[in-house]
């Protein structure tokens, strides 16, 4: 059974952002404050570094309070709100844009 997963994707082809990638982190509802989320959310970051990366970025809906705190422990700081920029089941979502300079 798969509990969670962790990834990183590109924030953009072009070659001036190549040290940009935006952290993915899903916890299966089930686990979820069992420290899975804080042991991926750390490996992506060291393996980001190790990997020439220089900048994080996240987005997060507002109501989700712990992935909020989770990434603001790991030095993510809110940039801004995407207003109305998805639809869930119909509804449409704020997503907060987050960001964490690593040490790159």
């Amino acid at each position: 059974m798969i509990v969670g997963w962790g990834a990183l994707s590109p924030f953009s082809s072009r070659p001036v952002y190549r040290g940009v990638a935006e952290a993915s982190v899903y916890i299966a509802q089930e686990v979820r404050g069992k420290g899975i989320g804080t042991a991926l959310l750390s490996r992506l970051i060291e393996e980001s570094e190790r990997n020439g990366y220089w900048t994080l970025l996240g987005k997060i809906f507002p109501e989700n309070a712990a992935s909020l705190a989770l990434v603001k422990r790991y030095g993510f700081r809110e940039v801004g709100v995407l207003r109305r920029i998805g639809q869930q089941d119909g509804v449409w979502r704020d997503v907060v844009l987050l960001e964490c300079r690593l040490a790159g």
